[in-house]
């Protein structure tokens, strides 16, 4: 029997000049007949810390008098059976030479969430997915991006991937959960050491995952997969 999927997408340092060479993408896979009960965990772990419903869950905000809370968090995904992630890493986009492949920073940008989306959809399965809302020319990127993964799956008559559109991650808990743990692994790979609670998270999460969260995991991995991206490989340009 088939079953619908939503995809909650989020990005960490995706800009081209932003000083960052660290870029990762995450995508958090949950059951749509599952979105409303994970909200409800979600919104009961923050009435246990005492943090208001509409507290937004961010790595940014992950602080020491807050990281019972957030730790709590990357347990009640690694718990929750139907959900899973996947991360994709590139190390340094600073050495990327657009022009020597004929793109923009935001094509390429866009092929890198091909390549983090193309192994999640599975017919017969129906995959119903969320970007962050980043800014306004992000409709006709989305479009594209459409696109390019339902060719990806021979998805032409869009039975598979039922839709890409954009949504306001404060308003969706399961998207703000993609956040925390694209975070992580941003901090992980930008070798920052500033903060005990975002170290702890993130030792919570290997220990959990059983990763190192330095290499790419094996193809077909179900929970946690990690896919980290070089220059150079040919299926994605630079």
């Amino acid at each position: 029997m088939s079953q619908i999927f939503n995809i909650y997408c989020d990005e960490s340092c995706h800009l081209e000049n932003d000083g960052q060479p660290v870029m990762v993408l995450g995508a958090l896979s949950c059951p749509a007949d599952q979105a409303r009960a994970l909200s409800l965990q979600i919104r009961d772990v923050k009435r246990k810390h005492k943090l208001a419903d509409d507290f937004e869950i961010k790595w940014a905000k992950v602080s020491p008098g807050q990281v019972d809370f957030y730790l709590e968090l990357v347990d009640l995904f690694f718990a929750t059976d139907c959900l899973s992630f996947r991360g994709l890493v590139v190390p340094n986009k600073e050495v990327l030479r657009h022009a020597e492949f004929q793109q923009s920073h935001d094509k390429w940008y866009y092929k890198m969430y091909y390549l983090l989306l193309r192994p999640i959809p599975k017919p017969p399965d129906q995959y119903r997915i969320y970007l962050d809302i980043k800014d306004t020319q992000g409709g006709r990127k989305v479009r594209e991006l459409e696109e390019y993964l339902k060719h990806g799956v021979h998805d032409f008559a869009g039975e598979v991937v039922a839709g890409i559109q954009q949504a306001h991650s404060h308003e969706l808990a399961a998207m703000q959960l993609a956040d925390l743990l694209i975070g992580a692994l941003s901090y992980l790979h930008r070798q920052l050491q500033t903060s005990p609670a975002k170290l702890a998270l993130i030792e919570r999460i290997k220990q959990r995952s059983e990763l190192t969260l330095k290499w790419s995991t094996a193809p077909g991995r179900k929970k946690y997969d990690l896919f980290i991206w070089e220059a150079n490989q040919g299926d994605a340009g630079q």
